[in-house]
């Protein structure tokens, strides 16, 4: 290389960190939260990971699957039958039919709108969250808990739980997908509350039902969520002023 161009080669690298560094002040409020969305998340899986492989949250879970159980009657979820209902409704939010219907949806309406790299990022980052959480059941492979009769068919491993997971992954990735083409503050905070609610009445579904321990639900949250806000990073990363 000449000596005569390393001075311009290093002026343009100045001028890329430069950029990227004004671009970071602007960001700085909303880029914080997804800092800590991405790392908290990161370290409340991992740290649950550990305490379940050390059976540290076994009598915790139990204790939380039996209160809501009738104390005469383990096998009667607590309420009456239109809330065991209701809890059906609520969890298949999270299953791959209703999840995969909404996605499809969210995608059209982004091509529709001329979002053509969006509708392609976000169906990347839920197909890498859904193969993400599957490896993660694989390797793990915990029991579906036995203590209480489970209220729903269950075909796959427990920790973490994929209703959980995967609502958090899909509706905080569209929520934030939307809000980018959404130009109204007010609308784009409505739409990660509600992405936030579903996640929220998906998880508490799953042990209501029996079916996962309450540490399968908070690592299901933790994990979706840090991916969802790996995803929204780096989608704000690749559409940034250059």
């Amino acid at each position: 290389m000449p000596r005569s161009h390393r001075p311009l080669i290093l002026a343009a690298g100045t001028r890329r960190w430069t950029r990227l560094w004004r671009w970071l002040g602007q960001q700085e409020l909303t880029l914080l939260l997804g800092l800590v969305a991405l790392f908290g998340g990161a370290w409340g899986f991992i740290e649950l990971a550990e305490a379940v492989a050390r059976q540290e949250t076994r009598a915790l879970d139990q204790a939380v699957l039996l209160a809501l159980r009738t104390a005469q009657d383990p096998t009667d979820p607590l309420g009456p039958k239109w809330v065991e209902e209701l809890a059906r409704d609520l969890t298949a939010l999270g299953s791959v039919g209703v999840l995969g219907l909404i996605t499809a949806g969210t995608l059209v309406y982004l091509l529709l709108a001329g979002r053509a790299a969006a509708a392609a990022f976000t169906a990347a980052a839920i197909g890498g969250g859904w193969l993400l959480m599957h490896a993660l059941k694989f390797g793990y492979a915990r029991p579906r808990p036995a203590l209480v009769p489970h209220e729903t068919v269950v075909y796959t491993a427990s920790f973490p739980s994929g209703h959980a997971m995967m609502a958090a992954i899909t509706y905080l990735t569209l929520a934030a997908m939307l809000a980018r083409v959404q130009p109204h503050r007010l609308l784009r905070g409505y739409l990660l509350l509600m992405a936030t609610t579903v996640t929220m009445l998906v998880g508490a579904s799953r042990v209501y039902l029996g079916v996962h321990w309450p540490s399968d639900v908070l690592a299901g949250w933790t994990g979706g969520a840090a991916w969802a806000a790996l995803c929204w990073l780096l989608a704000r990363w690749l559409t940034r002023p250059r």
